[in-house]
């Protein structure tokens, strides 16, 4: 999957797939093929953290 790299655009597209395809972050990351850690960090960097159960990064 090919990702943006712009971090607020990045945060967009990933809540947007969490909320309407994938049950979890894990799922989302194993389709995508991305290291979660490294969606994670890439995504602390405009302080967005993953929130398990809303399912998406706030």
């Amino acid at each position: 999957m090919n990702l943006p790299g712009d971090a607020a655009m990045l945060v967009s597209v990933v809540n947007m797939k969490l909320r309407d395809f994938y049950p979890s972050l894990e799922a989302f990351c194993e389709d995508a093929e991305i290291e979660e850690e490294e969606l994670k960090e890439r995504l602390a960097v405009i302080d967005y953290i993953y929130d398990r159960e809303q399912n998406q990064f706030v």
